[in-house]
């Protein structure tokens, strides 16, 4: 809303924004003059703007007429003409302006009532928010409001405060005060009304009571609910409240106890929930457990929901065990209540006689059942209920490990039985108490102290609560802790992790030995391997070295030692130096990467700093493999010297040492003549005899084979140049295999990534196509019709109705496809501020699918594989509402710089304007299958609106068509612009200049273009003989060459155009071919840029020797593979990876993984595979695929079809790294699985363990999931017109109106709450507006 200037007592007053006074004369003159020309400030103290003053609290109860009094400061008296004041709530997305009353300048009432107000000369009665008082600004002004007629009155309706929903039981709600229709008055950000409901999560006399007493709400017995004073009947004696004395809240109810076992002994802590467990501590008289006085702990009582309590000592031997027994104030029937769980206790010996008559004897049924409790319900007239029978002590046998280093750390397991009973235990060793870690029924973990009285046994002490357990044949070795003697070798290079060996004593006491080094303040850590009790072997850890290079004498570091539990003296070995030299450097295989050598020829690989300088014997142990197979080495201070094994054929060296890896280049293998000498001496000599026969044979029979001899001559020389045209084709294919993709990289450094607002992203994904969707637009329609959206709202923030309508529309059979994704799309718009109610019914609804596709016998594999259903299109568009900043802040970078690798590697080759067809491509559909000749042009481009000496140099090729070439240039002047906001090729003209006159429009179709048959070629940069370092300039659109035929420029420019053809090697002159251009749909002449349509064979016979075997260009796909595998690979691994460059795992995807996974176990679904799949095509096919093959969904760019193409490529690569079947590869299989064949299994490893990572990470609790999907409904509040939304989705309600109908009727829950009533009410008012 535009800020107004407003005139109030002689002075302009301007907003908040502005917050300055500006003196005037005369208000009529001044008005015209504030609008016209600018004032002249001066300086009054911002205490004098009207403003509304803080205050603590405003409680408005929900649909109860009540005023809001507020104080104010300086607010102006309305003229004539101007409206009142008013004050505007925003509740729920509903605007409600409610009239306000001006007192006087210090004081402003919100009314709440329809009628007209009046003052009375009385005393005044302010009604302010609890805690503040009415403003005393002068006796002699008394005034009361009275507004509506008296709250006896029930005859008429008038508005209250009011929202929807129990979810919460009070409601934050912003609201601002309004003068003359829509000026606002300053208020304090943060001063909001409090809108509650005394009933809301209050379903208990406890809950009620303990709710805010300045709530003022109470509990009504006749009701049952929790409600003002004034909605109870008979209130005086129905109506409890805190302020009444002495109140308690009846019949209290125990719905959950633990522990459910414990020692006889006491100290216990046993927790209660439950409601109405009094609303003090002190109202808790009397708990007993199993019998057992039990006393409640007060810094851990909950008010009206939970008791702790200590137990006492039972004086029976054998306690039978029982439910526990509280009273609240006194033990009358109504405050008394029992649990229905017993609590059992474990003693240590049978039970009496007469309990064992009643049925089996304890230790039969704690041998054949697993819970530690037995409660046997025997039939009533047996005169018994519920007998408890007691289990056995718990008891430990045995520890693991037996022994330990004196100074502890080591993690020890007690094993024996009945462990798990108590609530807590507590283990010591001797006098030290060991570190409780976790135990179950069968176990007890925990970390052992340091001994106090050094090496020997330790007694074991077993303390559950107050009940000490010791065995007598189980003890605890401590052995003097362990030592080092020697380190050999002592030095390591500095990326570390070369095998050192550890000599000393007690090494076997450790559990898991490391090895340390600090260096620079950085500290690393390294594994090692206990081998027996005096030596272990380590892996070296390296240290982090900045500096460029390392000096060859070599670095000490600032600590080197050893973590053993918790022994601390061999933490830092400061007599043992240990050294770290430079890591070892090779060169490359030549200049090219690439090296040939025959087999078994010795390969020598030169480096820097092979053999360290460090004394005595021990050597790096390096590894060469040629390909899969090692090679034996020998090792020189600046060169390996390895023995090729008998291998042919590209092969790639990579050498391995101490955890480095390199790959100085690949090794061309070509193989000799498998021939011995006396062979080809002797092929040889029959061949010389055979060309003598031959010889003869041709003189004998010239003149009869001489046209033979000259087709077969023929024949050889094509066939000759064939083989050279396929080694060249091989040779260049092998070359972009090891293209260097740091040039790419440096390509796009410094571009900005265009990404797309939150509200587009979401609506290209929602409603792909549809630019201009009714969402995104205000809905004009009249009254009724927005109250009867309103009302079709409210149903479907009913969960019941939203199921309900769902199902019945997936029911019919003329509910299409494409229905189901627009029902879906337009419910998560409607949904979109309420995003913890569209999570619900998401769950729901997969649930449900879930169950149908069970019920069905279908696969549970099929589960979430196509769109077959709302709830499938529904979690696409969760993932895509949830996932918005996780695109931008960590996926959204590797995404587009794959896009912009593709674009890149895509364009340095000839691409096809007609088929999309390209040089370089990843997709085998998408390929030249023919050899194009081309050249690398750079053209100086003058940027639009550009002047002379702002050339901005650009990369072309000499085959470009001309929209291709301005298509180009425009990505080189507006590098990092989004797409949207650029210039498009269509509307603009490339122009060619030579000199200062001289300027040529260059088109891809004109006067000059070629037609041969019926083909009509488009034009390029070699057409027109543009040649390197030309002069180009982007001009706006002017008219087409076709139309311009005289106009005196171009005849000029064309003219000289015309002499340059004519003094070229071209055969065709302009001239000739002028008549022949006409337009396509007249001659039907087919347009073609590079090569044709395959389907056409209209070649002469000659041609036929300038074709090869179209498969021997795929090696261009290999090419192209490994440029852009890093770029693949970084996806990847950020898709697949819960460590995120600093972010944390988005909640979205481990709350739905948690939910499928719950789902399987609810089915008892265990096999992995499936619930593998699951997720699979819950995230990745749903989501990640769409988003990979549709990158425009997430950035502002244009996808080509050659892009499109490869992009596909990688995303069935994807989808094929989620997969759990073997795809079995052949030569018949895609050329797009084959490429990627020996990748998929790394990828289906990152696959599982990025699920498995995910599975181990702490579950979301709805709580906590709840309150995010409310932060992200209030970040996207506005986003889409929810009106809009609804009135999109009312269609499917009109189309299918009797079947919703029927169904709502035929529900139970629909006919209680009367759904089709509401239903038909809003059929009703949209009826009615047509």
């Amino acid at each position: 809303m535009a800020p107004r200037r407003l005139w109030h007592s002689g002075v302009l007053w301007l907003p908040e924004t502005e917050r300055r006074w500006i003196h005037a004369k005369t208000m009529s003159h001044q008005r015209q003059a504030a609008d016209a020309q600018p004032h002249s400030p001066s300086a009054v103290p911002p205490d004098g703007c009207p403003q509304i003053l803080p205050i603590n609290d405003i409680l408005v109860p929900a649909g109860v007429i009540r005023p809001i009094t507020l104080r104010a400061r300086n607010l102006p008296q309305p003229q004539s003409g101007q409206k009142n004041y008013e004050c505007v709530f925003n509740i729920q997305g509903k605007v409600q302006r409610i009239p306000a009353v001006r007192f006087n300048s210090s004081c402003i009432q919100c009314q709440n009532t329809s009628r007209p107000c009046s003052y009375q000369a009385v005393e005044r009665s302010w009604l302010l928010p609890h805690g503040h008082r009415a403003p005393q600004n002068g006796s002699q002004m008394r005034a009361q409001l009275t507004c509506g007629p008296p709250l006896a009155s029930r005859d008429t309706f008038y508005p209250t405060y009011w929202y929807d929903g129990d979810d919460v039981g009070d409601l934050p709600v912003d609201f601002s005060i309004v003068w003359d229709g829509d000026f606002f008055i300053d208020k304090p950000a943060t001063m909001k009304a409090l809108l509650y409901k005394c009933e809301a999560q209050r379903d208990s006399c406890g809950l009620c009571l303990k709710a805010d007493s300045a709530f003022s709400c109470g509990w009504c017995l006749a009701d049952k609910k929790c409600l003002l004073r004034q909605h109870c009947h008979a209130p005086e004696q129905n109506w409890m409240h805190q302020g009444r004395r002495s109140v308690r809240c009846s019949h209290p109810r125990i719905t959950k106890i633990w522990p459910l076992t414990g020692p006889k002994e006491g100290g216990t802590r046993v927790t209660m929930e439950g409601e109405n467990l009094g609303l003090q501590v002190r109202e808790i008289t009397h708990v007993r457990v199993a019998g057992v006085r039990c006393n409640p702990v007060p810094s851990e009582y909950i008010s009206a929901e939970r008791i702790v309590c200590d137990m006492e000592e039972s004086l029976m031997s054998n306690p039978p065990g029982g439910p526990v027994e509280l009273c609240i104030g006194d033990c009358s029937a109504e405050y008394r209540t029992q649990s229905t769980q017993t609590y059992s206790f474990v003693v240590r010996d049978d039970p009496p006689s007469g309990e064992a008559a009643s049925g089996p004897s304890a230790d039969a049924l704690s041998s054949s059942l697993p819970t530690l409790s037995l409660t046997v319900d025997l039939v009533p007239s047996e005169g018994l209920t519920n007998a408890v029978f007691p289990l056995q002590v718990p008891s430990f046998s045995r520890v693991h490990p037996e022994k330990g280093p004196v100074s502890g750390g080591t993690r020890l397991t007690i094993l024996g039985k009945n462990l798990g009973a108590g609530s807590t235990v507590t283990v010591f060793l001797g006098q030290g108490e060991c570190l409780f870690v976790r135990r179950s029924n069968q176990d007890i973990v925990c970390v052992t102290p340091t001994s106090a009285s050094g090496a020997g046994f330790s007694p074991i002490r077993l303390y559950i609560d107050k009940a000490e357990i010791t065995s007598a044949d189980t003890r605890y070795l401590y052995m003097e802790d362990p030592t080092v003697g020697s380190i050999e070798p002592n030095w390591s290079i500095i990326n570390g992790s070369t095998p050192i060996t550890v000599t000393g004593s007690n090494l076997l006491t450790i559990q898991e030995p490391k090895v340390r080094a600090k260096y620079g303040g950085v500290e690393t850590i390294n594994v090692c391997t206990v081998v027996n009790d005096s030596v272990m072997t380590c892996l070296a850890p390296g240290i982090v070295y900045t500096k460029r290079q390392a000096p060859e004498s070599g670095l000490h570091p600032d600590e080197f030692g050893f973590i053993l539990d918790h022994v601390t003296a061999l933490l830092s070995l400061n007599g043992t130096p240990f050294t770290y030299y430079p890591n070892p450097t090779f060169d490359s295989l030549g200049s090219s990467g690439i090296l040939e050598v025959k087999p078994g020829s010795p390969i020598i690989l030169k480096g820097k700093n092979l053999i360290p300088s460090a004394p005595g014997n021990a050597r790096l142990n390096y590894s060469v493999l040629i390909g899969e197979t090692p090679c034996l080495l020998t090792v020189s201070e600046s060169q390996l010297l390895c023995d090729s094994p008998d291998l042919t054929g590209e092969q790639r060296v990579l050498i391995v040492v101490g955890g480095l890896e390199y790959s100085p280049g690949t090794l061309h293998i070509y193989s000799d003549s498998a021939l011995t000498l006396p062979a080809i001496i002797g092929i040889g000599a029959g061949g010389g005899v055979l060309l003598i026969a031959i010889i003869a044979v041709l003189i004998a029979y010239k003149r009869k084979t001489r046209d033979a001899d000259r087709t077969l001559k023929l024949l050889q020389l094509q066939m000759d140049n064939l083989e050279s045209r396929v080694a060249l084709e091989c040779k260049e294919a092998f070359a972009e295999l090891q293209t260097d993709i740091q040039e790419l990289t440096n390509d796009m450094d410094g571009v900005k990534i265009p990404f797309l607002e939150y509200r587009t992203y979401t609506m290209r994904v929602m409603f792909p196509g549809i630019e201009e969707h009714p969402v995104l637009k205000e809905l004009d329609a009249p009254a009724n019709v927005e109250k009867a959206l309103r009302l079709f709202s409210q149903l479907l923030h009913n969960k019941m109705f939203l199921l309900t309508f769902i199902h019945t529309l997936e029911a019919q059979r003329s509910f299409s496809m494409r229905d189901r994704g627009n029902v879906a799309s337009l419910l998560m718009a409607a949904l979109q501020e309420r995003m913890e109610y569209a999570t619900v019914v998401l769950k729901q609804l997969l649930a449900d699918l879930i169950e149908k596709n069970l019920e069905n016998r279908n696969h549970p594999k099929l589960l979430l594989r196509r769109t077959e259903s709302v709830a499938e299109k529904m979690l696409t568009n969760w993932f895509t509402f949830l996932l918005h900043r996780f695109l931008k802040e960590c996926a959204g970078e590797p995404l587009f710089m794959l896009y912009c690798a593709i674009k890149q590697q895509m364009e340095k080759g000839p691409i096809d304007a007609i088929t999309g067809e390209a040089r370089y491509s990843l997709s085998e559909d998408k390929l030249i299958r023919q050899q194009i000749d081309y050249k690398q042009l750079t053209l100086m481009c003058i940027p639009p609106e550009g002047e002379a000496g702002t050339e901005i140099p650009v990369k072309v090729l000499n085959c470009d068509t001309v929209m291709q070439v301005k298509d180009k240039l425009l990505d080189a002047v507006y590098k990092g612009i989004p797409y949207s906001q650029r210039p498009q090729a269509e509307d603009m003209d490339l122009e060619w200049r030579q000199g200062r006159l001289t300027r040529i429009i260059l088109q891809d179709e004109d006067i000059t273009t070629k037609i041969e048959s019926d083909w009509k070629r488009l034009n390029t940069l070699a057409h027109y003989q543009v040649t390197d370092g030309s002069l180009v300039a982007l001009v706006q659109k002017q008219i087409l060459v076709y139309h311009i035929a005289n106009s005196f420029t171009f005849t000029r420019s064309l003219s000289r155009y015309e002499s340059l053809l004519r003094t070229s090697s071209s055969p065709d002159s302009l001239r000739s071919r002028a008549p022949m251009i006409t337009p396509d749909q007249e001659t039907g002449t087919k347009l073609w840029h590079l090569v044709k349509n395959h389907e056409h064979a209209d070649q002469r016979e000659g041609d036929r020797g300038s074709k090869m075997v179209s498969e021997i260009y795929l090696t261009r796909l290999l090419a192209t593979k490994g440029t852009l595998q890093k770029f693949v690979d970084d996806l990847f691994e950020t898709v697949f990876s819960t460590a995120h460059r600093g972010s944390a795992l988005p909640l979205a995807i481990k709350y739905m993984f948690d939910f499928l996974d719950e789902q399987a176990d609810r089915r008892q679904i265990s096999d992995p595979d499936v619930r593998h799949t699951w997720k699979s095509n819950c995230l990745p096919l749903r989501f990640w695929v769409n988003v990979i093959k549709n990158p425009q969904f997430v950035f502002d760019i244009h996808k080509s079809s050659i892009t499109d193409a490869c992009l596909s490529v990688v995303a069935q690569t994807f989808m094929d790294s989620c997969s759990t079947s073997e795809h079995r590869l052949g030569k018949d299989s895609p050329s797009n699985k084959l490429l990627y064949a020996k990748d998929i299994p790394n990828y289906k490893s990152w696959v599982e363990r990025y699920y498995r990572d995910i599975s181990k990470m702490p579950s979301i609790s709805d709580q906590d999931m709840d309150a995010y999907l409310v932060e992200q409904s209030r970040l996207h509040a506005n986003e889409f017109n929810t009106l809009s939304a609804l009135n999109e989705l009312y269609f499917y309600i009109n189309k299918y109106k009797e079947e919703i109908l029927t169904a709502l009727d035929r529900d139970g829950y629909c006919r209680k709450h009367k759904l089709r009533h509401k239903l038909e009410q809003a059929i009703n008012l949209m009826s009615g507006s047509s």
